[in-house]
C-alpha cells in the first residue's frame, strides 16, 4: 500500500515523534495530537477542555488537507493524564463528532507530551 503524508499550514510543525498524518491507501492515520498553538506550535496552556477543543481544530484542519472530515472518522484513540477529567473532555469531543460516533478508546496516562492534559489518535476512512 503506497503512503502519502498531509499537512497543512495551519497547524504547528510535529513535534518529536509527532505526525500530522500518513495515508495509506482509504485511510488517514493523525497520531498524536496534542493541543499546540497553529502559529507557534508551543501547548495551549488551559483545562483539558480548551486543550481538546484545539486539538480537534488541528483535527480538523489536517483532515480537510487530506480531503475528510469528522464524519469520515471511525477510530479515535483519547489519552488523559487525569481520569477525571473525561467529562469535560467529552462534552467537546461530543460538538465535533456526530451519531453515528467512531469507535473510542479513552485511557489514562502518566503524562504526556510538552506537559499536554490530554492527547488524541485519529483514524479516517
Amino acid at each position: 500500500m503506497a503512503r502519502e503524508s498531509f499537512t497543512t499550514d495551519k497547524i504547528a510543525t510535529p513535534v518529536g515523534p509527532f505526525s500530522p498524518a500518513v495515508g495509506a491507501g482509504e485511510f488517514v492515520y493523525l497520531s498524536g495530537q496534542v493541543a499546540q498553538d497553529p502559529t507557534t506550535g508551543r501547548l495551549i496552556e488551559g483545562d483539558v477542555a480548551a486543550q481538546t477543543e484545539q486539538i480537534l481544530k488541528n483535527v480538523e484542519a489536517v483532515l480537510a488537507a487530506a480531503r475528510k472530515t469528522f464524519a469520515d472518522v471511525i477510530k479515535a484513540g483519547v489519552y488523559l493524564t487525569d481520569m477525571r477529567d473525561f467529562a469535560a473532555m467529552n462534552a467537546v469531543y461530543g460538538r465535533h463528532f456526530e451519531a453515528p460516533y467512531p469507535a473510542r478508546t479513552t485511557v489514562a496516562v502518566a503524562s504526556l507530551p510538552l506537559g499536554a492534559a490530554v492527547e488524541i489518535d485519529i483514524v479516517a476512512r
